[in-house]
């Protein structure tokens, strides 16, 4: 039997929620013999392993540097290190030619998906006046085929980056396995709420929870609209007004927007600040129908005010039940773009456009103009009325990520990019972009639609197709990307 936490005071800072660093760690490596032969070679190669400590640690991560190995019995003490460390991804190092009994041990006992890389000191060697000493430290190419082959055999996944030492083309991609690795690690420890019942009918929506673990890890607390009721009463008129202060703040307010629905929508967004403290929750999904105007009715109808504060301070919130689109949007929040709760709307044949959004919480780092809040007297499809948030994501590069359920009860990540485009929007409460995919709107919905992603998604600024990619192969999902 669990005990419900104690409700908390509402938080007064809302800086960005903290971000769990990645843990890297770091083996690098080359043959012993070659030391009593090139006296200046291990010198160099230590040099280039200290510059790779130094580049890893500015994605923000925290590296762990088990130092130079040069045979197979320092290798094996480098795998104890390693797997004691606990990390989110080994990187091995390959800065000469090493043999596979090196980095096998560190690749099977760590517990951590490894990633190689290839790094040579330049561009290229300067041919007419290098010895084989100096040829030696650009050799890093000449063992990957050989882990790669080792590694298939042990039954260890494979994947490497070459290039050089400053090549920002490698550590572009080195980033991106960095940001996944640090990503699979914090949902291996994520806390997702769901609150609230189904949307009537929605069958896509409809998930298996045990889906959510089995698949990234986590945990999915099962929550109760009681959950945020018996903390909203507890807000006081103090902690309201600041609430309104702050709302007034961040959001440009239409004429529509009646007083007593803003003081209400803070009252429940301080509330619900409570809540995801409570629960200790990095993502929440909700719906509520409710009837006649009672308490549950209002809740529901209160809610994006709260949690499209809570989305843009980097806890995603998403209305509908939508527990796999919650945890699309935490995927690009973690990856750095922020996610906002989204369905198609209409296409646009005139303009080679679909037109995608979502009434209910946004995300407010979309960028694309000032949010605003609306007034509605009315829900399209729901109980309730009260304030919405309006706003776009600005022109430029888009992704968009969906989780869907296969047949078989799997998750797989579904993505696609294009391009956020301006012209006329929506003005009902809802958020709206313009989504230019560079073929026929109408022929892009279909294929998107056959890739079983379900009818919500995030739509998150910029490119974030390879650290998605790089996310699949850590996690294992498979991954359906969806293009022109």
């Amino acid at each position: 039997m669990t005990t419900t936490p104690v409700p908390t005071t509402v938080p007064t800072a809302h800086a960005p929620t903290p971000v769990r660093r990645p843990r890297i760690g770091l083996v690098a490596g080359g043959l012993g013999a070659y030391w009593p032969q090139f006296p200046d070679l291990l010198p160099q190669l230590r040099r280039s392993a200290r510059r790779v400590a130094q580049r890893m640690g500015e994605f923000d991560a925290e590296v762990v540097d088990v130092g130079f190995i040069s045979d197979e019995r320092e290798g094996a003490e480098a795998a104890e290190k390693l797997r004691a460390a606990d990390c989110d991804l080994i990187v091995g190092f390959l800065t000469t030619y090493m043999t596979a009994t090196m980095l096998v041990p560190v690749a099977q006992r760590s517990g951590a998906p490894v990633l190689l890389i290839n790094l040579q000191p330049t561009e290229a060697m300067d041919h007419a006046t290098f010895d084989t000493g100096q040829w030696l430290a650009y050799c890093g190419a000449c063992p990957l085929p050989e882990m790669a082959n080792a590694f298939e055999r042990v039954g260890v996944p494979f994947r490497s980056v070459s290039g050089y030492v400053e090549d920002e083309r490698a550590w572009r991609r080195i980033g991106h396995w960095i940001r996944a690795a640090g990503l699979r690690g914090s949902l291996r420890t994520a806390r997702h709420g769901l609150m609230g019942h189904l949307y009537p009918g929605m069958y896509d929506v409809s998930t298996d929870l045990t889906m959510v673990p089995a698949t990234f890890g986590g945990h999915v607390e099962v929550l109760e609209f009681d959950d945020l009721r018996v903390r909203v009463e507890g807000v006081t008129d103090t902690e309201a007004a600041a609430r309104v202060a702050e709302a007034k703040d961040v959001f440009d307010l239409d004429a529509s927007v009646d007083e007593d629905d803003l003081v209400w929508a803070a009252r429940v967004s301080a509330g619900l600040d409570r809540l995801v403290a409570d629960f200790g929750l990095d993502s929440l999904a909700y719906f509520h129908r409710g009837l006649d105007g009672e308490i549950h009715e209002r809740l529901g109808a209160g809610m994006i005010l709260g949690a499209s504060l809570l989305t843009g301070r980097g806890v995603p919130a998403a209305g509908e039940y939508e527990l796999r689109t919650s945890l699309a949007m935490l995927i690009c929040e973690r990856l750095g773009a922020p996610g906002s709760f989204t369905e198609f709307q209409a296409l646009n044949f005139r303009d080679g456009v679909v037109e995608m959004g979502h009434d209910g919480p946004a995300h407010l780092g979309l960028g694309g103009r000032r949010p605003l809040l609306r007034g509605l007297g009315v829900y399209h499809g729901k109980r309730g009325w009260g304030v919405s948030v309006e706003c776009t994501a600005r022109p430029g590069p888009v992704t968009l990520v969906g989780v869907g359920q296969t047949r078989e009860g799997r998750y797989r990540l579904v993505a696609a990019e294009g391009e956020a485009v301006p012209g006329p929007l929506l003005q009902i409460g809802n958020t709206t972009s313009r989504v230019d995919f560079r073929t026929d709107p109408g022929e892009w919905t279909d294929a998107w639609s056959a890739s079983g992603v379900g009818h919500h998604w995030a739509l998150a600024t910029g490119e974030l197709l390879p650290g998605l990619r790089a996310l699949a192969d850590l996690t294992g999902v498979e991954m359906t990307e969806v293009r022109p």
